[in-house]
């Protein structure tokens, strides 16, 4: 079977036929989805997406790699976090549609790219989904065993790897997640913004316990494992930001997008960047920093050690199985609208972006995003996610970053509600923070990824690149033209 065609790697995906797709008479099989949330939603999703992935467990793992210069690993990752989300603003306010990353690339880029950044964003949500829900099943069993006594056996409560034969509580908080889901995109970002307010007052509540035990002495060899453990540290962490991809994913759900988007972005990007800060600085300086490697449930025995009591240590774990809850909730609500949009192009099969008559929802695609996100938390340990995760995340950064730069040179006068201040140090500073923070990854994660991305590709040339609607309508021009 012949390869696709040269031209096929570069055709790019007008806007105006993006923007299109969007609208209510675009009259296509599979349906529309409903425009229903404004600001403060959509800025709950990004939140809801980011606080609770890092601060409720990463932390442990990060720690140990940095020492107290950990909280320098935030900084840094917050920095690059901060010079891409002025680049997915500027993106989302020209290019408001589903489909994230992904979309921008096929608009920017073209086809071929397109399909490496779905296999990015794919990685990203899937594995970060599966990631969450396994962080969650130690919060569970924590607060579990301090309320009434009891918590899932040890072979229930961890993948192969972890200590445990399946992790049942990280299954159910998928299938639980995946019911919300198929009910509606309203039902679903009311339910995220309680959890939201919820999980930042918890989280203060840790600040304000955490300072009244604060040592300086903690901070007295601030970079024991010197700055290259601090890099080391920042791509770990750097997997806590992806809820700001998130909200770009909602392009197509929410009221006036050329100005909700970016200010969605600006004030998810300030909320989770103030509380990362605080919640890192107040725990290193409650706990020394070598006693956070393999602690489980790490903020809320924090808690504990520092009252003495188990009320503080309950209400902690009690925020993060809230928290958590919530953020696997908006990562697997990306992934399915990744696919629906990919599905729409014909990239992928179109069951993928069939919308439920009744709920507007693309059920089919929750479903299969809930039966693989599930499969993943139960037999895959948390260590070998998280770094997965930070390593398409960035990837998918990048992409953004340059994809600022080729529309403002193929695209000038396209309407834009936001526009990159600095531009173009900006995008080009975003593209350097991205590559250093892969470079601090570990080799065997870049490897599975390669080999990740070069299934994605072989899946595209072999399918996508013939099912694409761009060539069937390239193919349509060319008919009407020769007759």
């Amino acid at each position: 079977m012949p390869g696709p065609d040269r031209t096929a790697w570069l055709r790019r995906k007008p806007v105006t036929a993006m923007a299109a797709e969007t609208g209510a008479d675009a009259g296509r099989e599979g349906g529309d989805l409903k425009r229903s949330m404004g600001l403060g939603q959509l800025a709950a999703i990004g939140i809801g997406s980011t606080v609770g992935t890092g601060i409720f467990f990463v932390l442990s793992e990060a720690t140990p790699e940095a020492g107290p210069a950990v909280v320098l690993s935030f900084v840094i990752a917050a920095i690059t976090a901060g010079l891409t989300a002025l680049c997915y603003a500027e993106l989302a306010s020209a290019v408001p549609v589903s489909g994230s990353s992904y979309s921008y690339a096929y608009a920017t880029l073209g086809e071929a790219a397109a399909m490496a950044v779905a296999a990015c964003l794919i990685l990203e949500y899937l594995v970060s989904s599966a990631a969450v829900a396994v962080g969650w099943s130690e919060y569970l069993n924590a607060l579990l065993e301090a309320t009434i006594g009891i918590r899932f056996p040890d072979a229930l409560s961890g993948a192969p790897g972890a200590g445990g034969v399946f992790n049942l509580p990280a299954v159910i908080l998928v299938v639980l997640c995946t019911l919300l889901l198929i009910r509606g995109v309203s039902e679903s970002a009311r339910v995220n913004a309680v959890m939201v307010i919820i999980k930042l007052g918890v989280l203060l509540l840790f600040v304000g316990i955490a300072f009244t035990a604060f040592n300086v002495d903690n901070f007295a060899e601030f970079t024991p494992l010197g700055f290259g453990g601090v890099g080391a540290a920042a791509g770990t962490v750097f997997f806590s930001f992806i809820g700001l991809d998130a909200v770009s994913t909602a392009g197509e759900e929410v009221r006036d997008p050329r100005r909700t988007l970016p200010r969605a972005l600006m004030l998810a990007l300030v909320t989770v960047t103030a509380i990362y800060l605080l919640v890192a600085v107040s725990a290193v300086g409650a706990q020394p920093w070598n006693e956070f490697e393999g602690q489980e449930a790490g903020l809320a025995a924090i808690m504990g050690e520092v009252t003495g009591s188990a009320w503080p240590g309950i209400v902690v774990a009690a925020g993060a199985v809230i928290s958590i809850f919530s953020v696997t909730l908006v990562t697997m609500y990306a992934q399915s609208r990744i696919l629906f949009s990919m599905s729409r192009d014909g990239m992928l099969p179109p069951l993928l972006s069939r919308v439920n008559p009744r709920t507007l929802t693309p059920v089919p695609t929750t479903v299969i995003v809930g039966v693989a996100v599930a499969i993943l938390a139960g037999l895959i340990p948390l260590d070998v996610l998280a770094d997965l995760v930070s390593v398409g995340t960035l990837v998918a950064f990048s992409v953004v970053s340059i994809g600022v730069m080729v529309l403002r040179r193929t695209a000038p006068d396209l309407p834009r509600g936001f526009r990159v201040p600095g531009y173009p140090v900006t995008p080009i500073l975003s593209i350097a923070a991205c590559v250093y923070l892969i470079s601090g990854l570990q080799w065997i994660t870049l490897i599975v990824f390669v080999l990740w991305l070069g299934v994605a590709l072989v899946f595209w040339a072999f399918y996508g690149a013939r099912h694409s609607r761009l060539r069937a309508s390239a193919q349509e021009t060319s008919e009407e033209e020769s007759s």
